[in-house]
């Protein structure tokens, strides 16, 4: 494989990122793939792009030459409309997605750490997510140090703490 490039997500980026959202929720071979498109008639998945990006988002993107190859994306949902891996209002939830030929070749931990490491900056607390428990990228989060928090209807709620450096 080529090497890969990490650019900070901007807004002309929300077509990429509603790709890499259904990259992530096609994860299991086995199920009938959702394309990008369909994704805005589901808001409990749309709402992770929709409006990309608002003022306190941060994303970044992973690009093969003049391909985008995945991208990591972290925003804040209110208690009133929870995203799947919702813990607080003050922790982003990240979404991750890579495209399957690029799987194995480190653009997904590269993007979550480079994520991570923003937030950090920010003073961001800590980030969350949610994973199926089949989902071999639970391995990935786990290894990143993320902490399994709760666990419900076949899934798990990931929690990464941020401490300053």
């Amino acid at each position: 494989m080529a090497l890969f490039a990490v650019r900070r997500a901007g807004a002309c980026d929300q077509a990429l990122l509603a790709a890499m959202l259904a990259e992530a929720v096609n994860w299991h071979p086995g199920r009938p793939r959702l394309a990008a498109a369909d994704l805005a008639a589901q808001h409990p998945l749309w709402h992770y792009v929709e409006g990309w990006p608002r003022p306190d988002d941060v994303g970044f993107v992973a690009e093969a030459g003049d391909s985008g190859i995945g991208a990591a994306w972290a925003r804040r949902f209110p208690w009133a409309d929870p995203g799947y891996g919702f813990v607080d209002e003050r922790f982003p939830e990240v979404t991750v997605g890579v495209a399957p030929a690029w799987r194995g070749h480190g653009v997904g931990s590269t993007l979550l750490r480079t994520l991570a490491e923003e937030a950090r900056h920010r003073g961001v607390p800590a980030l969350s997510l949610s994973v199926e428990a089949a989902n071999p990228a639970l391995r990935l989060y786990l290894r990143l140090g993320y902490e399994i928090l709760d666990s419900a209807h076949g899934a798990h709620t990931l929690l990464l703490h941020l401490a300053r450096s």
